[in-house]
């Protein structure tokens, strides 16, 4: 059992040292912060446009654009990781299982080029 727990010990002391810091880095802003509030501070964010005040209102759509081609190519970047990692023990057929997968890819982010979803006007 000492055996047990002398190996489980960074563990512990490393979810402590965690635990401390993300605590620390919750409170310092409330602690630190200069508070001067004005009506600009005040304001909410929304995501690049103004403000409105009914809900049901219109607004342009390239901001969902963008983030869905966004988490697109992030996904593709999270594919690569491992099949970077694992590159030797995947062979020839892993290789151009991942070729096929960047090919497609690659034709859906020229079709979205040539449609126009990348240019902001």
């Amino acid at each position: 059992m000492p055996q047990l727990l002398n190996d489980y010990l960074p563990l512990v002391i490393f979810m402590g040292v965690s635990a401390v810091i993300a605590a620390a880095l919750l409170v310092a802003p409330f602690v630190l912060a200069f508070k001067a509030p004005d009506p600009e501070k005040l304001s909410a964010y929304e995501c690049g446009f103004n403000a409105f005040d009914d809900a049901r209102m219109k607004f342009d759509v390239r901001f969902y654009l963008v983030s869905l081609l966004f988490i697109i190519f992030d996904l593709e970047v999270a594919f690569l990781f491992p099949w970077a990692i694992a590159f030797k023990e995947v062979g020839l057929f892993g290789f151009w299982s991942m070729m096929i997968f960047l090919g497609v890819l690659t034709i859906g982010f020229i079709y979205e080029w040539k449609k126009g979803a990348l240019e902001w006007d």
